[in-house]
């Protein structure tokens, strides 16, 4: 039961993690005034590691289901 509750809870949260993540960076993209440009900067490198997680869950799992 609890390995079960662990397989569904932790993508849910790792997800609206994520996704609160990319709210902050948005709300220091507005106050500081960075514009276009240095919104798409600033989604570009502070989402990079948010990315590089998400590369490594598909992996892990493509891995693991024998699809590669």
């Amino acid at each position: 039961m609890q390995q079960t509750f662990e397989t569904w809870i932790t993508p849910l949260m790792i997800g609206g993690l994520i996704i609160f993540m990319c709210f902050i960076i948005w709300d220091l993209a507005k106050k500081s005034n960075a514009g276009k440009f240095g919104t798409i900067m600033l989604f570009v490198v502070l989402g990079a590691g948010m990315l590089g997680y998400v590369i490594k869950v598909v992996i892990t799992w493509l891995i693991e289901s024998g699809g590669i």
